[in-house]
């Protein structure tokens, strides 16, 4: 069982709580991203860097995603891709992404982004998550100890 990264784009804060977390439990992590991700030094800890286009890391990601793993993004379309795997997926505001909750969460995702691109009177032109605030960190605190709790106990004989 692993932890992955969507590195790019994911905040600082919120890869090192998934650093500390993994280090508690002894749990590997791969940060993944167009750019070489930074990881703390230890065997746990290692970062790939993906070159190419946009969806490379999301791509990276999805192949070698395996059953049990976690990964942390907000790319909604790469947690889709994983939790086909087995795998689940948090985003850095305590969503979590799994089997019961994707389908949902994924066709909320296009049908926000078909009425963004099609600019329609009355709709809000902006878009992105909201803002990275306490009850955020929080959220993402509680779900990333959650599971990861689950994983290490999994882990067991």
């Amino acid at each position: 069982m692993r932890i992955w990264i969507d590195n790019d784009g994911c905040p600082a804060l919120v890869r090192d709580m998934v650093f500390a977390a993994a280090r508690r439990r002894s749990l590997p992590v791969t940060a993944v991203g167009n750019s070489q991700p930074r990881v703390p030094a230890g065997d746990l800890f290692s970062a790939v860097r993906v070159p190419g286009g946009f969806d490379a890391a999301d791509d990276h990601i999805a192949e070698n995603v395996s059953d049990g793993d976690l990964v942390i993004t907000s790319d909604v379309p790469l947690a889709s891709r994983i939790v086909a795997k087995g795998a689940i997926g948090l985003n850095p505001h305590g969503t979590i992404f799994n089997a019961a909750s994707i389908g949902d969460q994924l066709a909320t995702r296009n049908l926000m982004q078909e009425l963004r691109s099609g600019n329609m009177t009355g709709m809000p032109s902006g878009g992105g998550p909201p803002p990275f605030d306490d009850r955020a960190k929080k959220r993402f605190a509680d779900a990333l100890d959650r599971i990861v709790t689950k994983m290490a106990s999994d882990r067991r004989p």
